[in-house]
C-alpha cells in the first residue's frame, strides 16, 4: 500500500517539489498523495496550470479561504497552517511522510491537530535517483552548456601568455574574473543560468570550494568546475577541467596523470547494482598506491588537508548535489537512471591541485558519459 505523502513549499527552491509538480510555481503550496492519487492546493491562479501535468489541483476557495479571511485571520496563518490541514481532513490524511524541509510552523499545526508526520529524506532522494526523459533532457542540455564554456575559457587560457610576473590575454591581464564573465556570457547564449561557480588559481585550488580571485600567474593551476541550470527542467549539470599557463610543474603533471587515470577506472567500474563506496575505494586504492593521502585511511579525528580528501562523485539532478553519494561512508548501489558526477582530485595546501570531473548516466551494464570535453593541461 503507498504511503501518503505530504509536500509545503514551492517549486523553485524545492527539488522534491518540483520533482512531483514540474511547473514553476514561485509560492508555497500543498502537494499531497492519498492512496496513490495526487493532489494540489494552491491558489486559484495555479491551478490550471497543474491540471495540465495530471494532478488534481484545488484552489483555496475549496478548503474555506473565504471564511478564513473574513474571520480576520492573518493571511500567511491561513495559508501555512489552516488550509493545508483542511485539505488533509478532507482527503482524509492521518499519516503522512514529508521531506526534512517540512516548515515546522505547518508541521507544528498539522501534528497539534492529530496529524502525524515522518521525516524521510532518503525516501524522497530515492524518488529522484532515476531520471525521467525532462530531467535527462535539461540535464544534457546544460552540460552542452557548461562544454561550451569551458571551451571558451580554455582558449582564452590556452592564448594566454606569461607577461611581467603575470599573464596576459589579448594585452590585458587574466584574471579569474574575466573567465567568469566569459563564462557566464556563454551560458547566456545557451539558455542556462549559473551565477556561481568555480575559476581558482594557484593556491586557491587546494581550498574546496573557493570560487576564484584575482591575476592568475604562469605556471599555476587554474580549476575551472562549473553546473550551470537548465531553467526549463530545472535541472543542473557538472563538469571540471584543469588548465596550466606556460610550463606545468611536475607535481601538478603528476597530479594530472594520476587523476586521469583514476576517471578511466572509476568510469570502467561504474554500473548498476555496484555500489558507490566501491567505486570510491578503487580511486583511494590508486591514489595510496602512489603515495598520496586519501581519506579512506586517515586516522579517526584526523583532518586531511592534502591527496584525496573528498568524495569521488555524487548524483545531479534538480540539485548540483544528491543522491547518491560516492564517497567515504556511502551506502546503497548504483542504479540505472542514475546521474553521477566522476571527480577525483588531489591536492596540497600552499600549491594547488588538479581536478577532473565528468557526468555520467549509470546504465544496467555500465555508464554512458554525458561528457566530451579534452583533458589537457596546456595546448
Amino acid at each position: 500500500m503507498a504511503r501518503d505523502v505530504l509536500i509545503f513549499a514551492d517549486s523553485v527552491i524545492s527539488p522534491e517539489m518540483r520533482h512531483e509538480v514540474p511547473v514553476v510555481v514561485p509560492d508555497p503550496f500543498l502537494y499531497a498523495e492519498k492512496d496513490g492519487k495526487r493532489y494540489v492546493l494552491s491558489t486559484s491562479f495555479e491551478v490550471d496550470r497543474v491540471k495540465e501535468v495530471g494532478i488534481d489541483a484545488r484552489p483555496w476557495e475549496s478548503y474555506g479561504y473565504d471564511e478564513l479571511i473574513e474571520s480576520g485571520l492573518p493571511r500567511e496563518e491561513i495559508v501555512w497552517t489552516h488550509l493545508n490541514l483542511n485539505a488533509c481532513r478532507d482527503l482524509g490524511i492521518t499519516d503522512a511522510i514529508v521531506p526534512r524541509s517540512f516548515p515546522t510552523l505547518t508541521a507544528d499545526h498539522l501534528r497539534k491537530n492529530g496529524i502525524t508526520l515522518e521525516p524521510d529524506h532518503k525516501y524522497f532522494a530515492d524518488r529522484r535517483r532515476v531520471k525521467n526523459e525532462a530531467e535527462l533532457a535539461g540535464i544534457r542540455k546544460s552540460q552542452k552548456a557548461a562544454e561550451a564554456a569551458m571551451g571558451v575559457a580554455r582558449d582564452l587560457i590556452f592564448r594566454a601568455e606569461p607577461a611581467n610576473g603575470q599573464v596576459q590575454v589579448d594585452g590585458e591581464t587574466l584574471t579569474s574574473e574575466r573567465l567568469k564573465s566569459e563564462i557566464r556570457r556563454v551560458f547566456s547564449e545557451h539558455g542556462v543560468s549559473g551565477d556561481d561557480f568555480i575559476v581558482s588559481h594557484g593556491a586557491q585550488t587546494a581550498i574546496g570550494h573557493e570560487l576564484g580571485h584575482g591575476a592568475i600567474a604562469s605556471n599555476e593551476p587554474i580549476v575551472i568546475d562549473l553546473w550551470p541550470r537548465d531553467p526549463d527542467s530545472a535541472c543542473y549539470a557538472d563538469m571540471t577541467r584543469t588548465f596550466v599557463v606556460g610550463e606545468p610543474p611536475a607535481e601538478l603533471v603528476e597530479y594530472h596523470k594520476l587523476v586521469k587515470e583514476a576517471l578511466d577506472r572509476s568510469f570502467a567500474a561504474t554500473k548498476s547494482g555496484v555500489a558507490g563506496s566501491e567505486v570510491y575505494t578503487i580511486v583511494c586504492n590508486l591514489f595510496e598506491e602512489h603515495g598520496q593521502k586519501t581519506s579512506l585511511s586517515k586516522k579517526p579525528g584526523e583532518v586531511l588537508e592534502e591527496g584525496f580528501f573528498h568524495g569521488l562523485g555524487h548524483g545531479v539532478g534538480l540539485e548540483v548535489h544528491e543522491a547518491p553519494s560516492m564517497g567515504r561512508g556511502a551506502t546503497g548501489d548504483l542504479v540505472a537512471g542514475d546521474v553521477v558526477t566522476l571527480e577525483p582530485g588531489l591536492y596540497r595546501p600552499g600549491f594547488g591541485g588538479c581536478r577532473l570531473e565528468d557526468l555520467v548516466l549509470v546504465t544496467e551494464d555500465g555508464a554512458e558519459n554525458l561528457t566530451d570535453f579534452p583533458y589537457d593541461l596546456t595546448p
